[in-house]
């Protein structure tokens, strides 16, 4: 079965999925805020929650921090975010995660647009990744490496002979001026693969910029159009980052959604 969840707390994500009935768990390893080293805060350790998750059923996903930009053509920025992640990666390795969800990034006004995509290439050939890195789509910014369809192809391309997995966000996309569900095709054919769909609904229209996530039918894309960009996903795994409670009604719809397929 494909893995439904949602983002919970890292101190205790087992008992956190349990109790939403998710399985499928989405965690920080650290503040998404900060650049400080990574950390697994689970009792007993990395080992321990890899055991726990395993005996769970419990797919476990690392999101990395937000101020993670290895596109930034600031070397201030691009540096610590490369040392960064691959220190999120091996961390979320230990744990057994299945891939450290990390954003597309951008780069700034006055710069090229390719000189974002090169630096992603050389984040790549700066470390061997332990595990999957799926990078996330974005909902703004006119020099964002992973907003458009167009975009995203330049980064790919710019990544060819790399293994880089992709995150496919609902309200990412609607609010970057995606058609949903019908970009997820466009998105497979350019990235291969689609690993996990970020499901959300969005408080902002489409095109707005706006990222922020709503609970199903709270948003303006609506449930069925949301399930439908889902579906047309599968196999991708599933993690609702919407606000709780309302998230457990996000999961059983999924659910349902997946199973009459």
């Amino acid at each position: 079965m494909i893995p439904v969840g949602a983002h919970v707390d890292s101190s205790d994500p087992i008992v956190a999925a349990a109790q939403i009935g998710a399985t499928a768990a989405q965690i920080f390893l650290g503040d998404p805020q900060s650049w400080k080293k990574p950390a697994t805060t689970y009792p007993d350790g990395p080992d321990a929650l890899r055991e726990a998750a395993a005996a769970a059923g419990v797919t476990l996903f690392v999101h990395a921090p937000y101020i993670i930009n290895v596109a930034s053509p600031n070397n201030r920025i691009r540096i610590p975010s490369r040392k960064l992640l691959a220190a999120t990666v091996t961390a979320a390795a230990r744990i057994g995660a299945a891939g450290v969800i990390v954003h597309g990034g951008h780069v700034t006004a006055g710069h090229d647009d390719a000189e974002g995509f090169a630096n992603w290439r050389k984040a790549f050939e700066s470390f061997e990744p332990e595990c999957p890195v799926l990078i996330e789509n974005t909902a703004g910014g006119n020099h964002a490496m992973a907003r458009y369809p167009e975009s995203l192809a330049r980064l790919w391309d710019s990544l060819a002979g790399f293994d880089v997995g992709f995150c496919f966000d609902t309200c990412h996309a609607w609010a970057g001026g995606m058609a949903l569900p019908e970009d997820v095709a466009e998105v497979r054919a350019i990235t291969g693969r689609v690993d996990l769909v970020h499901a959300n609904d969005s408080l902002g229209e489409r095109d707005s910029g706006r990222d922020r996530h709503a609970n199903f039918g709270a948003g303006t894309i609506g449930v069925e159009r949301l399930l439908d960009t889902i579906a047309a996903a599968e196999p991708a795994a599933v993690v609702c980052e919407t606000p709780a409670p309302g998230v457990i009604d996000d999961i059983e719809l999924v659910r349902e959604r997946l199973s009459a397929q």
